[in-house]
């Protein structure tokens, strides 16, 4: 890649930067009130009744998810409308107040308002970054930047168990929402400034002529996005293609996996090995920097496979079965873990890894199938589809753990969902092989 960015240029990648930075402001933000769930409850901030702690954390986190599935119904059409630039400052900038809103909520209901108040915004994140990698890469580098910005939500979720516990510890719970909800205002500046189409960066002399060039190189695309360009493309009109569907599918399978690690992690390594406070830090961090090398992995080996001749559908298709495999681990966890923790965090990392390079590529099968101007639309709708599992699969961990804790032992709930979790990608990309036999672009 570097002899390449030395012949071309490399601004795409600066531009991939600014698209990272902001994944991780986006899951650092999300993941906060995970890691302070302890001191919430010690503050009697979840109510009265110990009984019902998980039931009432669970409802919080319903709240957000509900919240970021009603914004994908409409973040994805404002985005592809106004533009990536306008779209993605909007959202930074609104999930960033809801953040530090946090840190005013007195009870269980405040909560609930700060974290709906923060998923509508929040949805704009992967629609604008989808978008955005879409406009500055040709297809064969597109899953590899794609892994890249994605494996901003795993350095978010690193620096948060490192950070989070010791804020609110060191300046209360209330200091952690608002610095790590300040973190976007910053992040603003540089997108303003660094920013704009392909383009007006050839034209302002930012971009060279070579690297434009090689950006706009997929011609099957470029035909289809000037020959009907100014057209507008509904909902309505994207639910009548199976493409949509499939991604739809995919998305409601296996975005709860993550959204389960992501919230419930955290309790899990307190109930069954009884770590409190600051000592889930090192685990989880742990879990995550493994996410970050599937993360990129994952965009890595389909571009691996077309570089050494092989389709674009059927590496993509290959690389997802075999990412959509290592999740059956998740299934042994408890089991190994029984031996020695370090067992279990080990085996969920690389769960969450084949997450993260499942994700990078089921993102990017949206551009495979679909003109760059339905991008951040279809993105919406699959972005949708995924917060509605998560509340399902928040609202089952919460109901399960409640009456497994009530049983006398929560460590049978966790077996449960560790097997939903197992199971999920083998289905999605069962689903989405039979929905959509090849990848292909379609013409709106």
């Amino acid at each position: 890649m570097s002899e390449l960015n030395k012949q071309l240029g490399s601004y795409r990648w600066t531009i991939c930067a600014l698209v990272f930075f902001a994944t991780t402001i986006n899951y650092l933000d999300r993941q906060v009130i995970s890691l302070l769930k302890p001191f919430l409850e010690g503050a009697g901030l979840f109510g009265s009744d110990p009984l019902h702690y998980e039931s009432v954390y669970a409802n919080i986190v319903i709240c957000f998810q509900i919240a970021y599935a009603s914004g994908m119904l409409v973040v994805g059409g404002i985005i592809d409308r106004f533009g990536t630039k306008i779209g993605y400052a909007i959202s930074l900038f609104g999930w960033s107040l809801a953040a530090i809103g946090h840190a005013f909520a007195r009870s269980p209901f405040g909560f609930g308002v700060a974290r709906a108040a923060l998923g509508v915004p929040e949805a704009g994140n992967f629609p604008a970054a989808n978008k955005t990698i879409a406009e500055w890469f040709p297809k064969k580098e597109r899953a590899f930047a794609t892994g890249i910005y994605n494996s901003g939500t795993n350095i978010g979720a690193i620096v948060a168990p490192l950070v989070v516990p010791w804020i609110a510890i060191t300046w209360g719970w209330q200091m952690a929402f608002i610095v790590t909800g300040a973190i976007g205002l910053i992040w603003l500046i540089f997108w303003y400034y660094i920013y704009d189409s392909p383009e007006n960066k050839l034209q302002n002399g930012k971009l060279s002529q070579q690297e434009y060039d090689f950006i706009l190189s997929d011609k099957d695309e470029l035909s289809i996005e000037e020959s009907k360009a100014a057209a507008k493309i509904s909902w309505f009109k994207l639910l009548t293609f199976r493409q949509t569907w499939a991604f739809f599918l995919g998305k409601l399978l296996t975005d709860p996996v993550w959204w389960f690690f992501l919230f419930w992690l955290p309790a899990f390594l307190k109930e069954q090995y009884g770590l409190k406070g600051t000592e889930v830090s090192f685990p989880i961090a742990v879990v995550y920097i493994m996410t970050t090398f599937g993360s990129v992995l994952g965009g890595w080996l389909p571009k691996y496979f077309m570089e050494h001749g092989m389709d674009a559908n059927v590496a993509r298709k290959r690389a997802m079965f075999i990412y959509a495999l290592f999740p059956l681990l998740v299934l042994t966890a408890q089991y190994f873990g029984g031996y020695n923790m370090w067992f279990a965090v080990v085996i969920i990392g690389i769960a969450a890894s084949a997450h993260q390079a499942w994700s990078a590529n089921i993102f990017t099968t949206v551009s495979d199938m679909f003109p760059k101007r339905a991008i951040a639309s279809v993105t919406g709708i699959g972005g949708m589809a995924g917060a509605i599992g998560g509340i399902m699969i928040a609202k089952s961990a919460g109901v399960l753990f409640d009456h497994y804790k009530a049983a006398g032992d929560i460590r049978i709930g966790y077996g449960i969902m560790f097997m939903i979790c197992a199971f999920a990608y083998i289905l999605a990309w069962t689903i989405m092989h039979l929905l959509v036999p090849k990848f292909k672009k379609i013409d709106l």
